[in-house]
């Protein structure tokens, strides 16, 4: 577990640790793209799975997507928020789970690539726990590689998963955790502030 804990530490600090050139060259036109790099115990790369969609990838949940009918990915260490929600700037009332994959939902849809890491270990499992990069590209407007998980946690759309200690699961993304409970997403409501 240190070493997903350390991997996606280090991938998760903006885009600074991943090769954005490499991640934008896997484009393809009118697909998505994802490719999935799967590290051993010495952070080497040991195997790599790649997936092309005319469609692209579907949220199955709140920290869930599909890849086929074999493999989902889970976006380790992140949740909803619980119960009920309302976020009146955003024209949301409903479940934290609906707002959590609605917002999952737009993430993947406007992504041309998904670059995914996860451990060696979970290669074959039919439920990967990975962290994921999106690459999105609007021309003249946007060009970047942004981290998933971080950009989901900054608009109050996820929230970090606690161990038993009460620490975070994910501590690289405790600063994208503050950008969100400035008011964004489930933080907009005062329940959610209290849980």
């Amino acid at each position: 577990m240190s070493l997903l804990v350390a991997l996606m530490a280090g991938s998760a600090e903006a885009a600074g640790s991943v090769n954005g050139d490499y991640i934008r060259s896997l484009a393809a036109p009118g697909k998505t793209v994802l490719v999935v790099e799967y590290y051993d115990g010495q952070k080497s790369v040991a195997a790599r799975k790649g997936y092309v969609s005319a469609n692209g990838f579907q949220a199955t949940s709140s920290t869930d997507f599909k890849v086929d009918d074999k493999t989902s990915l889970h976006l380790f260490g992140l949740e909803p928020c619980r119960g009920e929600m309302v976020n009146r700037t955003e024209g949301f009332s409903g479940r934290c789970d609906d707002f959590a994959r609605e917002q999952l939902s737009i993430k993947l849809k406007a992504a041309k690539v998904l670059y995914c890491r996860a451990f060696l270990s979970e290669v074959n499992a039919a439920m990967q726990d990975v962290t994921c990069f999106g690459y999105y590209n609007y021309p003249g407007t946007l060009d970047t590689v942004d981290n998933l998980e971080e950009q989901l946690v900054s608009l109050g759309a996820l929230r970090l998963s606690k161990k038993t200690d009460g620490s975070p699961m994910r501590p690289d993304l405790v600063e994208a955790e503050k950008i969100g409970r400035g008011g964004f997403g489930m933080w907009a409501d005062p329940r959610v502030r209290g849980q």
